[in-house]
C-alpha cells in the first residue's frame, strides 16, 4: 500500500506540470456553482476550488523591510455542515505602537439564481474586530448570503515588520483542495530554514531575480539663498523567488489516537536563521535550542517576571514555616498557586499582564501563573527552573525555533528526574499535566543558562480498576454493585471531565454509556481529594444484557463493559497512534448464575502480547458451580505507538473485542 501511496504521488506531481489555467477572484461559471457535490470525494461538504498565496518583502524608508502576505481564496460549499468556511478569521499582534495589519478585500458570495449569476458583496456588519488580549487582535468576516452550492471568494493582505513571523502555509485542510500554490519572495539579505511536513510532496519551482531599492536623501545648502539638493541612490540586490504547487489534495482525515492532525498536515515552514544586511555582519538567530531557550530566558516579560519577588513573600511564609521536607514544600506551594490563581484560558510563553498584577488579580495566563509558581519554588530553596513546551493543540515542537513553544510550566530537578507542575489546572498534581502539556518533549531552562530537552510523555500506567459483582435471573435481569477506580491520569481526566457537572447530568450520561442501565445509590469518593484515587460505586439492575432463547441463556460476562468496536478501522495508517498516556485497564467481576442452570460453555482464557511490550491482553475465567469469575487486564504500555505497528495494533484491538464479546452459554438442567 504505501508503495501505491508513492505511485500517487508521482502522477499527482506530474499532473501539475500539465496545469496551465489561471486561477483569480472575480471568475466564476454556471458550471462551478450547478456542481453539487465534489467530484473526487462526494462526501466532501466544501473543497478549495483555489488557494494562492505570496509572500514578499517589502521595503520602505522609514520602516524598512516589512514582510507581505497576500492571499486569494476561492471555496465552493456543498453542504450546509461547509457554512463554517464561509468564515474567517487572522489574529495580528499590536504592542509598543508596532502593529501588524490584516485587511480583507474582494469578498464576495456568488450564488444561482433563475439561471443567472447573482454577486452579493461583504456588508459592513460582516467584518469586525476582536481584542483578545492587550497585544493581540483578530480580524474577521463572515461571508454574507451563503447556501448550498454557493461559491464564496476572499483576498486578504497581512502586513507585518516583524520578520520571523513568515506564515506557515497548508496545502491540506479538512476538505479537499483543488490547486495550491504559495510564492515565496526573499531578499538575499534574510536567511531561512525551509522545512516541509506531511505525506504530499509539492513541485518546487526556483528563480532569481535582481531588484533595487532606492533611497532619497536631501541635503540643504546655505548662503543667501537656501536650497535643498535631492539625490537618489540605488541599492540592487538579489531575490529568491519559489513557487510550491499542488493540485488535488484530498482531505486531511482525522483518525482515531491522533495527538493533532496539523502535525502530519502536508504544509511549509520558515524559520528565521540569521540575516546580513549591507555593510553590516552576518547576525546569526536560532539555530538551536541552547540559543532558542537564551533569546526566550532574556524576555523581559520572561526572565525579568520570573525574577521579581516582594508581592508574594507575606502568604507563603506561614504555609512553609517550619517545614523541611521538600516534597511537602512542593506540594503546598503548588497548592496555594492552584487555589489563588485562576487560569484565563491563554497558554503564553510570555506574561501579558505581568506576574505582580497577575497575583493582585488571582487571574492570569500560563505564563505568569507558571512563572509565578517557580519563584514561590525558589524563594522557598527548591530549585526551581521553567520548562518551555509546545501544547497538543499547538504542534509538536520537532525543530530549533521561537515559535516552537507557546505554554511555560515549572520543573524541580531531583535525583536524575524533574517533577512537573502546571497550576492551570485545579486538578493537576506533581507530574500529573493537564492533558494539553502531554506533547512529546518540553525545555528546561536553568539559571545558569543551560537548558534539557524533558520528556513530557507519562512513562508509567494510570489505572482504572473496576469491580463488578452481580446476579443474573433466569428472566435475564442483572442486578449488581460496581466500584470504579480512577487513578493518576484517570482521575485527574475523571475530575476534570465530570465534576463540574450535576449529579443528575453525570448520571444521564452515565446511563447513556452504558445503554439500557438504571442506577441506584450512586456515591463518589475523593472528589476533591486529589491524593487520593476517585472512587465511584453504585448499584444497577440491567435488562438487555441477556440473551434468553428457549432453555438458554447468552451473554458476555462483561456484560456493558464489553468494547464492542475496534477504534481502528483504516487500511492503512500513515500517523502514530497517541493514546495519550500508557494506561491500565483492570475488571474482576464476579457473576451468580440462576438456580437451575449450568455453564454449557465458557470463552477460553488467554493471554495475548504486543510485540515491544506496547501492550497486551490478560483474560482469565473460571467457574465454579453457580459462580463465574473473570479477571481481564488490558495494558498499554506506550503512549505513542508508530504506525509501523499498525497492522498488529489493529489486529491486537480485533483481538480484545473478539474476546470481550465472547459469549458465555447457560443450560437448564
Amino acid at each position: 500500500m504505501r508503495h501505491n501511496f508513492k505511485i500517487i504521488i508521482f502522477f499527482f506531481l506530474v499532473s501539475i506540470s500539465v496545469q496551465a489555467q489561471k486561477h483569480e477572484l472575480g471568475k466564476v461559471t454556471i458550471a462551478e456553482l450547478e456542481e453539487k457535490r465534489h467530484p473526487k470525494d462526494s462526501s466532501a461538504v466544501a473543497a478549495f476550488l483555489f488557494q494562492v498565496g505570496k509572500t514578499r518583502f517589502e521595503y520602505s524608508e522609514d520602516k524598512g523591510f516589512q514582510i507581505v502576505t497576500e492571499i486569494s481564496t476561492k471555496i465552493k460549499i456543498y453542504k450546509k455542515e461547509g457554512y463554517r468556511y464561509a468564515d474567517e478569521a487572522y489574529s495580528y499582534y499590536n504592542s509598543g505602537g508596532v502593529s501588524e495589519a490584516v485587511d480583507f478585500s474582494k469578498v464576495n458570495t456568488y450564488n444561482l439564481v433563475a439561471g443567472k449569476i447573482e454577486k452579493t458583496k461583504l456588508k459592513s456588519d460582516g467584518e469586525f474586530v476582536v481584542k483578545e488580549n492587550k497585544n493581540w487582535s483578530t480580524k474577521k468576516i463572515t461571508l454574507p448570503d451563503v447556501k448550498e452550492g454557493s461559491i464564496v471568494e476572499y483576498k486578504v493582505e497581512i502586513r507585518s515588520p516583524y520578520i520571523t513571523n513568515f506564515p506557515r502555509w497548508d496545502f491540506q485542510k479538512e476538505v479537499p483542495v483543488n490547486y495550491s500554490e504559495y510564492s515565496t519572495y526573499i531578499p538575499e539579505y534574510y536567511y531561512y530554514n525551509v522545512s516541509t511536513k506531511g505525506f504530499i510532496v509539492p513541485k518546487k519551482e526556483e528563480t532569481t531575480n535582481e531588484k533595487v531599492i532606492r533611497i532619497t536623501s536631501k541635503e540643504r545648502n546655505g548662503g543667501m539663498v537656501t536650497t535643498t539638493t535631492f539625490t537618489t541612490d540605488e541599492i540592487k540586490y538579489k531575490e529568491t523567488a519559489t513557487t510550491y504547487t499542488a493540485i488535488d489534495i484530498p482531505a486531511l482525515k482525522d483518525e482515531s489516537f491522533v495527538n493533532n492532525i496539523r502535525n502530519y498536515t502536508a504544509s511549509i515552514l520558515h524559520e528565521l536563521s540569521g540575516k546580513r544586511m549591507p555593510n553590516s555582519s552576518y547576525e546569526n538567530f536560532a539555530t538551536d535550542w541552547e540559543s532558542v531557550t537564551k533569546s526566550i530566558y532574556e524576555q523581559e516579560s520572561f526572565g525579568d517576571e520570573l525574577k521579581k519577588t516582594g508581592y508574594f513573600e507575606k502568604d507563603i511564609d506561614p504555609i512553609i514555616n517550619g517545614v523541611s521536607n521538600r516534597e511537602e514544600k512542593i506540594g503546598l506551594i503548588f497548592g496555594f498557586v492552584k487555589n489563588r490563581m485562576n487560569w484565563n484560558d491563554n497558554n503564553r510563553l510570555l506574561c501579558d499582564e505581568g506576574v505582580k498584577k497577575a497575583y493582585q488579580d488571582k487571574t492570569g495566563n500560563s505564563a505568569e501563573i507558571n512563572l509565578m509558581l517557580t519563584s514561590m519554588l525558589r524563594y522557598a530553596g527548591i530549585e526551581a527552573n521553567p520548562v518551555l513546551i509546545s501544547t497538543r493543540s499547538n504542534g509538536i515542537s520537532l525543530f530549533p525555533s521561537r515559535t516552537a513553544f507557546n505554554h511555560v510550566i515549572a520543573g524541580v530537578e531531583v535525583e536524575n528526574n524533574v517533577i512537573l507542575l502546571d497550576a492551570t489546572s485545579k486538578y493537576s498534581m506533581p507530574n500529573i499535566l493537564p492533558i494539553k502539556d502531554l506533547n512529546w518533549f518540553g525545555r528546561i531552562i536553568r539559571k545558569e543558562g543551560s537548558s534539557a530537552a524533558i520528556d513530557l510523555i507519562p512513562n508509567t500506567n494510570s489505572k482504572e480498576v473496576i469491580n463488578l459483582m452481580a446476579t443474573i435471573s433466569k428472566e435475564g435481569r442483572v442486578n449488581g454493585k460496581v466500584k470504579d477506580q480512577y487513578f493518576d491520569y484517570n482521575a485527574y481526566l475523571f475530575r476534570d471531565q465530570n465534576i463540574k457537572l450535576s449529579s443528575d447530568s453525570y448520571l444521564e450520561k452515565l446511563e447513556k454509556k452504558y445503554n439500557g442501565i438504571e442506577i441506584e445509590g450512586y456515591n463518589l469518593d475523593n472528589k476533591t481529594d486529589l491524593d487520593k484515587p476517585v472512587i465511584e460505586s453504585y448499584s444497577f439492575i440491567h435488562n438487555n444484557m441477556i440473551e434468553v432463547i428457549g432453555d438458554k441463556l447468552y451473554f458476555s460476562p462483561m456484560l456493558f463493559f464489553a468494547e464492542t468496536e475496534n477504534p481502528f478501522k483504516q487500511e492503512v495508517r500513515e500517523y502514530p497512534v497517541d493514546f495519550v498516556y500508557p494506561h491500565q485497564d483492570r475488571y474482576l467481576i464476579n457473576l451468580t448464575i440462576p438456580e437451575g442452570y449450568a455453564v454449557e460453555s465458557l470463552p477460553q482464557s488467554v493471554s495475548v502480547p504486543m510485540s515491544n511490550n506496547h501492550g497486551g491482553l490478560k483474560y482469565m475465567i473460571t467457574n465454579n458451580e453457580r459462580q463465574i469469575q473473570l479477571s481481564v487486564t488490558l495494558d498499554i504500555n506506550t503512549a505513542i505507538i508508530s504506525a509501523d505497528y499498525y497492522e498488529e495494533l489493529k489486529a491486537f484491538f480485533a483481538e480484545v473485542i473478539k474476546k470481550e464479546t465472547e459469549k458465555v452459554v447457560l443450560k437448564k438442567v
